[in-house]
């Protein structure tokens, strides 16, 4: 009994050491928080600040949240203006000697978006393109490695098999898509999320506000997406999990339409909730599960 015992308190001590061990990691939205624990693996440990459904355009760090970014090795956000009210935060503390890295940094400025509407910034929602979304993960394992360099390879290694299931559910998406008629594929959402999405994947993209989720729709943008949806005979419109959806059931009730389902914008879904369509189960926890759901909601709403 006594052997067993010293057992068991020599496997917790070990356990504790590997804990222990792991290289602290603090994230933002829980997309790049997906990315970051797909390419860490085992020699790190993420601890995600933003959960399923949270807004970044809106998010205010608790106190807790600066504790936690003190207390990181290396710190991972999207950039681009999307984490509006965190920039001078992260700003501040990489002025100061900490590890901070926007994923954003790794995508060329030829391939960002910046339309008419978001006066003068970038559209930071790249995500909704997976090829362009892959692009992100140099910086990922660039920042771990740095850190970490005995890592370096195992970094490196997962970093590979990340961009190839980016690029595998591109393919899959592109292949649903084709179910459509062209005439349905027009994307009807709350708010300037999809740009990249409809590029991405030919699909016309009406959002009934602007950029950020501070602001509101107002009349004019309501009457003017109602005769666009009718003009159009569009099957579905959409809500997004992180965006109020009273304007999106307002237009949907003015224009006689569906709201076709709910899609993941700013936020993934819950870690290990498993959604099914088109014959498979997947985590719309992961960037490639919620990939998955959107395309699969909005292609099942509006053939």
């Amino acid at each position: 009994m006594k052997f067993l015992k010293t057992l068991i308190l020599l496997a917790a001590v070990v356990l504790t050491q590997n804990a222990l061990a792991k290289m602290n990691v603090v994230t933002t939205s829980t997309i790049v928080t997906d990315m970051v624990k797909e390419v860490g693996g085992d020699r790190i440990n993420v601890i995600g600040l933003m959960g399923p459904g949270v807004d970044p355009h809106l998010y205010k760090p608790a106190s807790g949240d600066v504790f936690k970014l003190q207390r990181a090795k290396v710190i991972f956000y999207s950039g681009l203006m999307l984490e509006g009210r965190m920039a001078d935060l992260f700003f501040k503390m990489a002025r100061s000697g900490k590890k901070v890295y926007a994923v954003t940094e790794s995508i060329p400025e030829k391939d960002r978006l910046e339309p008419i509407e978001f006066k003068g910034h970038w559209d930071p929602h790249i995500w909704g393109d997976p090829i362009l979304w892959s692009k992100c993960i140099p910086t990922v394992v660039e920042g771990l490695s740095a850190e970490d360099p005995a890592g370096k390879e195992y970094y490196s290694k997962r970093g590979e098999e990340v961009v190839k299931s980016y690029k595998a559910v591109h393919l899959w998406a592109m292949k649903r898509i084709k179910e459509l008629p062209k005439s349905q594929q027009v994307l009807v959402t709350s708010h300037d999320a999809f740009n990249y999405f409809g590029k991405a994947f030919g699909f016309q993209v009406i959002a009934i506000q602007g950029l950020s989720t501070v602001t509101e729709a107002g009349l004019a943008d309501i009457v003017n997406t109602v005769a666009f949806i009718k003009s159009k005979q569009l099957k579905a419109i959409f809500v997004e999990s992180s965006v109020n959806p009273a304007a999106i059931e307002r237009v949907a009730q003015d224009a006689g339409v569906k709201v076709g389902g709910e899609l993941f914008s700013d936020s993934c879904g819950k870690p290990g909730e498993l959604h099914e369509g088109n014959g498979e189960k997947y985590d719309v926890g992961t960037y490639v599960g919620m990939v998955k759901h959107n395309i699969n909601t909005i292609v099942g709403s509006l053939k």
